[in-house]
Parts: structure tokens; C-alpha cells; sequence
């Protein structure tokens, strides 16, 4: 209520209904002529429809000040961006395998929910069957794998020296480089100092890991399960006129990536088992070790199989040339096995994406994410065409 000496007057009490009786006491005549007066038409514009008023004319956009105010907002906010996107790369790179994981996912999750399962249901299912069968493969190969690089890692030196025995190439390259050396001092070990801070250093690369690896994992589950409804809120960011247009562009999409990272996880097994019988076959050593890492590196499109074939190549030589000669055609065949019959088959054409694509895409995701983004590169990219072919190119041609 107004405190006043001279009591209330008309004008007074229409200033006092525009003013809350919890904000703003004592109320009294000393808050000025402009403000009364706006108090006063704060009263009548309030309505029982409208209590806090209606929305006014709008600011005039064009004027000198809204410009560079606007101007002066757009750059902040933009420098924010970048600096909020560089300091949280890490967690985003999370993020991005979670979602491509859910993705892959979720046509078997869908599956099960048209076949009556329950959404929670059916992304347990899934989940548990598919982390579950990674665990027992990691369970299963891990401490062989383990024995095997430890192994391989201490008789390097001894393989080198063999080699360079059997074949004059290697001899006169390791006088240039001094590789035996190198290898010696690199087994061997340094000073307690270094020996200490490389424990140290593995042991932060392993927490790491394994924190990375629970996140991903949690929030691989949440994004399951609640994949319905971040795809509807997802859509309804479209304008309502061109939303069945991005519903259709949009599912494609998801159908790609799915596609892909099943696919792409089913020929990588595939490959490996196929290696690890070549090895065993020949005598190679450390066949399980090199079949993991051939499944990894199969992985990475266009260079991952190439490397790998090289690594196993060059321990094959420690068995004879010849096994080594054949090694190399073995993986040639396979790269053609796999272009021209696993993929075509498994993953479709639907994520066909041109070969100088793919090599650009590549090496622009592994020089900005290392191994993850060009593990990401060819989802993406193919993802990047769709919207071109249809909403891109079209808009050019008409023009």
C-alpha cells in the first residue's frame, strides 16, 4: 500500500494496483512522476486474460544500435561456442561413439518392439547380449593377447637379429639406423626415473580407458532407451511445413549409420577369424595377437587393412620369404574378398560412398579425432551426401 502523508488520491490508488504488495515496500510518492505513471498503465493493460499484459510493437531490427548489438552478440556467442566446443572435446568425442553405438543398436532394438517386446525390454536384451558377448570375447583374449605382445615386444631384438642373419637387406639397414640397438635400449628399459614414469603414464592411459569406456557404455544405454523420444524431439526443431521431409532424410540417415557400424563390426570379425586360420596354418607367431590387431585396424576404412597386412607381413618373415610373400597376396585377396563380396553384402550400397570421398574423409577425421573420427569418417560423409543429393543440389539447380 502507498504510505502518504497527505492520504491517497485517485491517481495514487491507480499507481498502487499496477505495484505488487510483496515487491518493492514501503511504496510512497518519493519513487517519482515516471514511475507512478508507469505503475499506472502497468494497471490497465493487465486484464483478467492477460494479467501481465500483452507483447508490444516489436524493436526496430534495422536501427544502428540493434545492428551492433546483434553484431557484438553473434560474436561472443560464437567465440563461446568455440571455446566451450575446445574445452569439452573430449566428453564430446564420448558423446558422438555413444550415439553412433545407440544408432547401430537400434535396428535390433526396433526389431524387438515390433515383435512385442517391451521398449526397456528390448534394449536390455540387446545390451546384454551385445556388451555381454564382448566382455566374454575380452575375457577370452585378453590374457593370451596380453602373453603374446609381452613376448613379442622382449624377442624383438632376437627376431631382428635373425633376420638380419638370413637376409643382407636388413642387415645393411640396420647398420644405417642402428634398429638393434634402438630395440635393445627400447626393451631393456631406461633409468628407474623413466622406468617409474612410464608406469605412471600407463597406469593414467589405463584409467582413462576404462573411464571412457563406462561412460560410453552408460550413456550408450540411456541413449537406447530413450531413442524414441530424442528422435520426435529432434524433429520438431524442423519448421512444421518441412518436417515429413526431415523425417524421411532423417531416418535415412539413421538407417546408414546403423547399418554401417553393424556392418562394419561383423566384416572386421569376419577378417580376423579368416587371419587367424591363415596364421596357424603357416606357423606364424603370435596368431591370436595379430588377429585382434587385424580386426582392429579393419576398422579403419581404406588404411587400416593395408597396415595391418604390413605388420603381420613382416612378422610372417621371421617364419621364411616365402611365407611372407604369401602373406602379402593372402591379405591383397582378402581386401578384394572384402570390397567386392563382405561389404556389398553385409553393409549394402546404401552407405556407398565414393573412394576419393572416403580417403578425404578419412584423413580429415583421423587429423581432427585421431582413430575415432576416422572410424566416424565414413558414416558421416555419407551422411553429408544424402543432405546434398537432396536438399543442396536441388536448391542449385532450380536457381
Amino acid at each position: 500500500m502507498r504510505d502518504s502523508e497527505a492520504g491517497s488520491s485517485p491517481r495514487d490508488d491507480d499507481a498502487a494496483e499496477g505495484h505488487r504488495d510483496y515487491v518493492g515496500q514501503p511504496h510512497s510518492d518519493t519513487e517519482g512522476d515516471n514511475i507512478v505513471a508507469a505503475e499506472r498503465g502497468a494497471a490497465r493493460i493487465s486484464s483478467p486474460t492477460h494479467p501481465l499484459g500483452t507483447a508490444g510493437a516489436p524493436f526496430d531490427r534495422r536501427s544502428p544500435f540493434m545492428i551492433g548489438m546483434a553484431a557484438a552478440a553473434g560474436v561472443a556467442v560464437t567465440y563461446g561456442l568455440i571455446e566451450v566446443l575446445i574445452a569439452a572435446r573430449g566428453v564430446l568425442v564420448l558423446i558422438a561413439i555413444a550415439a553412433f553405438l545407440a544408432i547401430g543398436l537400434e535396428p535390433a532394438v526396433s526389431w524387438l518392439v515390433r515383435h512385442g517386446f517391451p521398449r526397456w525390454a528390448a534394449v536390455t536384451v540387446v545390451f546384454v547380449v551385445a556388451f555381454g558377448m564382448l566382455a566374454a570375447f575380452l575375457a577370452a583374449a585378453i590374457p593370451p593377447v596380453v602373453d603374446q605382445g609381452t613376448n613379442l615386444v622382449h624377442n624383438a631384438p632376437d627376431y631382428l637379429h635373425h633376420l638380419r642373419q638370413r637376409y643382407p637387406a636388413v642387415d645393411e639397414l640396420d647398420s644405417r639406423l642402428h634398429l638393434q640397438d634402438q630395440l635393445q635400449q627400447a626393451v631393456g628399459g631406461g633409468s628407474v626415473p623413466g622406468v617409474v614414469g612410464g608406469i605412471v603414464g600407463a597406469g593414467k592411459i589405463v584409467l582413462g580407458a576404462v573411464t571412457g569406456t563406462v561412460v560410453v557404455v552408460v550413456l550408450t544405454a540411456y541413449l537406447l532407451a530413450d531413442f524414441a523420444r530424442l528422435r520426435s524431439s529432434l524433429y520438431r526443431l524442423a519448421p512444421s511445413s518441412r518436417r515429413p521431409r526431415t523425417i524421411l532424410i532423417g531416418d535415412e540417415i539413421f538407417a546408414k549409420v546403423g547399418g554401417y557400424v553393424l556392418g562394419n563390426l561383423l566384416i572386421s570379425l569376419i577378417t580376423a577369424v579368416l587371419t587367424f586360420g591363415w596364421l596357424i596354418g603357416f606357423g606364424v607367431p603370435y596368431p591370436l595377437l595379430l588377429a585382434v590387431l587385424v580386426a582392429v585396424l579393419d576398422l579403419i576404412p581404406i588404411v587400416g587393412s593395408t597396415l595391418a597386412g604390413v605388420v603381420v607381413a613382416l612378422v610372417a618373415l621371421t617364419v621364411s620369404l616365402p611365407v611372407s610373400l604369401a602373406t602379402v597376396a593372402f591379405f591383397i585377396a582378402l581386401r578384394l574378398f572384402e570390397d567386392y563380396l563382405l561389404v556389398p553384402r553385409i553393409i549394402g550400397r546404401t552407405v556407398k560412398v565414393p573412394p576419393l570421398v572416403t580417403v578425404v574423409a578419412v584423413l580429415i577425421g583421423g587429423a581432427l579425432l585421431g582413430i575415432v573420427g576416422a572410424l566416424l569418417a565414413i558414416p558421416v560423409a555419407a551422411a553429408v551426401l544424402l543432405l546434398a543429393r537432396e536438399t543442396v543440389l536441388p536448391q542449385l539447380d532450380r536457381n
